[in-house]
């Protein structure tokens, strides 16, 4: 079979990637230089797994099987490897064969796995990988022959999720599959992912034996603060402290009395998790030793990394490639340390002063300072089943765990009801939101992010920064269901809300206390927040915990109440008084606690409390089973509410989320050739001046036609699974596409831009006028002059040549003819101006947004804005979501415009964007929106070679 030359070695597809049990492997090709792990490996493998492999005893490999397992041309003949250390743990390679009777390319894919790995989901993993390799390389179907014995090997396959077909012959069970990736594939690979991720978290949090590193002589110091909060909290499982300067001999450290080492190679029972806090030098050495003692996890909280700059940088990558080469995930370094109060484990591996009691409060922070923070206010504010923590991690430079694996392990943790995260950047985004939005369907999530208005990577983050503003960061993260929130205050005040009380129907909020100012005050807090409260009910100062009882009670019962907010401030008993007689004084804050909680009990809306300085009214009114949260301020209570308000309303539409549509005249394949020919890869798609037929995509592989899916030239939608090719890792230049060449890119795509013909001089302009038929719109098309209405460069309504003229003189004249390049273009019809816009930004990923073209998006900022890609609900959201959608829907008796052709023109441009990851912007400005249809007066795309796309194909682990 014909090959072209062979690539250089594929860098981009070596990848870590976490297996079944929470241990990690790295995947990667094959070289000549593996002959030697090639056949250690295969010494180790089973007489049985061998003859399932070749079909035929084949107790040795020949060397003639080295050269041809360890030799590769990457393109027709691929072989990958799990690696574990440095040793093979299971292997997987494709033959590329003949096409089938159909045309379809195909190769031959046969897997080995280590016989005591298996069981781990090495196989499947690997399955991933090598699939993601053949569609790169233009392979569309596996094929593979496997005994019916087999049949690890037959559930491999059968459970990937492709379609595929089975046969039987001469005693072999022929599997054929698709490599085209389909729902349930995806759908089985993120579970994959998620179990694999939170069992590799589960095992960091539920050690049965850890170990401290670095544990000081004498008292004080990092290492012995973290041993003295493991005894506090009553650790049930084994504990160990080591120091390389113990003496020898010495086995216990006193007054402790804990086992002690020297190494962490000295202790002879299995440890689950090692604490590091010796100096950064030093932690290659103690990595190691943890490795060789077959360790399953380290928090690292040495400082010393990422944050003390490029030497730093460089030390962590190479901390997380050596634990990663162990097999072993690794929580920081700079890390504050990890919590988990189960009674059953009762681990307080911190360095926290006064860390939270037990709760189901799930916590993660990326700062010690605000962990510190958190738990100690957790810890004071009255009420454990309110404040308590379930779990808390702390992961400082988040070189390895980070946000997205603790979302994994929070999704099934039925320990924990409320996760609250404090996060700095965001290292993958679109898995993060992914993650979030399916864990917010099921309990609350509830972020604050810091670094909101800086341009600059938090010290120690080595992810992409981002230049989008942190309103539109807000409003994405509130779209896949986080309840975003602006301080850590908010942070707690919203996460025991929603931990303690049912979500609210709607926004409507009842006030009732005994004080008719602070009744206003939390009336006032409730509409800034943006809720409809009723008018307050004032008890009056003389009320007795009954009647707050009684008034509670008739609130929630009221159909037109979706909440109830309570104030109170002290009172005084005076028997002088007939009304205050038998008032209860403010020791007997209990009597106004159980009240409050009687008329709440069994309720199915949230009920909270702001009260002024009653003495012990938290503490009561949080007491299990049935706790309500108070609060010291009506402001704090009504945001907290108006959160609640925002998720429940979120959680209702979460339960028909839309779909991404498919088109029928979409044509991936033409302009994924646009694309690569305005990138220098090759020449444009047909259609162009100079072109190549449309099933040729960049980097050269072949587009198969696939039937069933609605694209107008026959071929399956862009692969966007497969790993990026080497030229997508280069950094490149952005190109900014000429106007003709974007249209023509966007109409492959059903977005018809109306053409501006181009219109130097009078006579130029009268021609493309008479091309275009009148009446018609002379407009300049320099950048700096470009929908400016308001600097005369537009002329409209042009019924005649006479006109055109006219307007052409005035225009260049006014303008001047070489700053002003005008062109003519046919009349749209009136309608409301609006702008479009589709941006991938590196720290949040590709973003939709709209607006009303002119001031009011470009002076006031109203837009809004959706993640790509966009659900058919996303699209009517994003139009209702501006303040100047009134405009589009009749205001003030107008006609109402085609807003169903705006929300399909987004949703096209959304699927544009989504499978052309190269379109790195896109701009349609002005689009006027008339009663009947669209128009699209300008279109600007910009393209770049993209990033690799760490969320999609193949599971593999970030590498920051």
């Amino acid at each position: 079979m014909a090959t072209p030359s062979a690539p250089e070695y594929p860098t981009h597809w070596e990848a870590d990637v976490v297996l079944r049990d929470g241990g990690t492997a790295q995947v990667r090709p094959i070289v000549p230089d593996d002959a030697d792990r090639l056949v250690a490996f295969f010494d180790r493998v089973s007489d049985e797994s061998k003859y399932l492999r070749f079909f035929a005893p084949h107790p040795r490999l020949s060397a003639r099987d080295v050269h041809r397992f360890t030799h590769h041309d990457y393109v027709d003949r691929v072989g990958l490897a799990a690696v574990v250390g440095d040793a093979f743990i299971a292997t997987v390679r494709y033959d590329r064969i003949e096409p089938a009777a159909d045309g379809a390319t195909q190769a031959e894919v046969a897997f080995l796995v280590q016989d005591d790995q298996q069981g781990r989901g090495v196989a499947s993993a690997l399955l991933e990988h090598i699939a993601a390799c053949a569609r790169e390389r233009g392979v569309r179907r596996f094929v593979a022959d496997v005994l019916p014995a087999n049949s690890r090997m037959m559930k491999v396959f059968t459970d990937a999720g492709y379609t595929q077909k089975r046969s039987f012959e001469d005693g072999v069970v022929r599997l054929e599959f698709e490599l085209e990736p389909t729902e349930r594939s995806l759908a089985v690979m993120h579970a994959r992912e998620q179990r694999a991720e939170a069992r590799s978290v589960q095992r960091l949090l539920a050690p049965r034996s850890v170990a401290v590193i670095g544990v000081g002589r004498r008292p004080g110091g990092v290492g012995r603060t973290v041993l003295a909060n493991l005894l506090s909290a009553g650790f049930t499982g084994r504990l160990y402290a080591v120091n390389h300067a113990y003496p020898e001999g010495q086995d216990r450290l006193l007054p402790e009395d804990v086992p002690a080492r020297r190494s962490v190679r000295d202790i002879d029972e299995p440890v689950d998790l090692a604490v590091v806090a010796v100096p950064a030098a030093r932690v290659p050495g103690v990595v190691d030793d943890c490795g060789e003692q077959g360790v399953q996890g380290l928090v690292v909280l040495s400082s010393g990394y990422a944050e003390a700059g490029a030497a730093g940088r460089a030390r962590q990558r190479d901390l997380v490639r050596q634990a990663r080469g162990h097999g072993m995930r690794v929580i920081g370094p700079n890390a504050f340390g990890v919590l988990n109060t189960a009674p059953p484990v009762r681990l307080n591996a911190t360095l926290a002063p006064e860390p939270a009691g037990s709760g189901r409060v799930g916590v993660f922070t990326q700062s010690g300072a605000i962990g510190i923070a958190l738990l100690s206010g957790l810890h004071r504010r009255p009420g454990a089943v309110l404040t308590g923590v379930s779990t808390f991690v702390s992961a400082g430079n988040r070189a390895d765990v980070s946000g997205n694996d603790l979302l994994q392990y929070w999704h099934d943790d039925a320990a924990t009801d409320v996760v609250l995260m404090y996060l700095e950047s965001l290292g993958n985004p679109r898995k993060f939101t992914r993650l979030a939005r399916r864990t917010a369907a099921v309990k609350p999530v509830v972020v604050v992010k810091g670094a909101r208005h800086s341009a600059s990577t938090p010290p120690g983050h080595a992810v992409p920064g981002t230049s989008v503003p942190a309103e539109t960061v807000g409003a994405l993260l509130r779209q896949a269901g986080v309840v975003a929130v602006d301080t850590v205050t908010e942070l707690v005040d919203t996460g025991l809300l929603l931990a303690a009380q049912p979500l609210p129907a709607g926004p409507r909020v009842a006030i009732v206390g005994n004080s008719d100012s602070l009744g206003l005050l939390a009336y006032d807090a409730c509409r800034a927040a943006g809720l409809r409260p009723l008018p307050p009910r004032d008890l009056t100062a003389a009320a007795a915990p009954e009647d707050f009882r009684a008034a509670v009670a008739a609130a929630l019962a009221e159909d037109g109440c979706d909440a109830v907010l309570v104030t109170a401030i002290p009172w005084v008993a005076d028997p002088d008084v007939p009304a205050l007689a038998a008032v209860p004084g403010p020791q007997d804050a209990g009597a106004l606690a159980d009240a409050l909680r009687a008329a709440a009990a069994g309720a199915t809306k949230p009920v909270a409390v702001v009260h002024l300085e009653i003495e012990g009214l938290p503490g009561a009114l949080a007491a299990p089973p049935d706790g309500i949260p108070t609060y010291p301020a009506g402001e704090r209570a009504a945001r907290a509410l108006a959160q609640a308000v925002r998720y429940a309303q979120w959680r209702r539409r979460a339960a028909d989320p839309g779909r991404v549509p498919e088109y029928d005249d979409l044509d991936p394949a033409g302009a994924a050739a646009d694309i690569a020919g305005l990138l220098g890869e090759r020449s444009p798609a047909a259609g162009a001046d100079d072109g190549v037929p449309p099933d040729w995509a960049p980097g050269g592989a072949r587009r198969e036609p696939a039937a069933g899916t609605g694209r107008a030239d026959g071929s399956a939608p862009r692969d966007r699974t497969a790993a990026s090719a080497p030229a997508a890792e280069a950094e490149g230049v952005p190109v900014d596409v000429p106007e003709q060449a974007a249209a023509r890119m966007l109409r492959r795509y059903g977005i018809n831009v109306l053409p501006a013909l181009p219109a130097p001089d009078p006579d130029a302009a009268a021609a493309a006028a008479a091309r275009l038929g009148y009446p018609v719109a002379l407009k300049t098309t320099a950048v700096h002059l470009r929908h400016r209405p308001d600097l005369g460069g537009v002329r409209l309504d042009l019924a005649g040549e006479d006109q055109l003229r006219l307007a052409h003189a005035e225009l260049t004249g006014t303008l001047g003819a070489a700053e002003v390049q005008p062109a003519v273009q046919a009349m749209a019809p009136r309608g409301v101006d609006t702008v479009v816009r589709a941006t991938v930004d590196p720290g949040v990923g590709a973003v939709l947004s709209f607006g009303l073209a002119g001031a009011p998006s470009e002076l006031l900022g109203d837009l809004a804005h959706r993640l790509v890609p966009a659900t058919d609900r996303d699209a009517a959201e994003l139009i209702r979501a501006i303040r100047g959608a009134p405009l589009l829907f009749g205001w003030r008796g107008a006609q109402p415009v085609d807003t169903a052709a705006l929300e399909e023109l987004l949703l096209r441009l959304s699927i544009f964007v989504d499978e052309h990851p190269e379109v790195v912007s896109a701009e349609l400005s002005p689009v006027v929106v008339a009663p009947q249809g669209v128009s699209v007066l300008s279109a600007a795309l910009r393209l770049a070679p993209p990033p690799p796309r760490i969320d999609l194909g193949a599971r593999r682990m970030p590498r920051y």
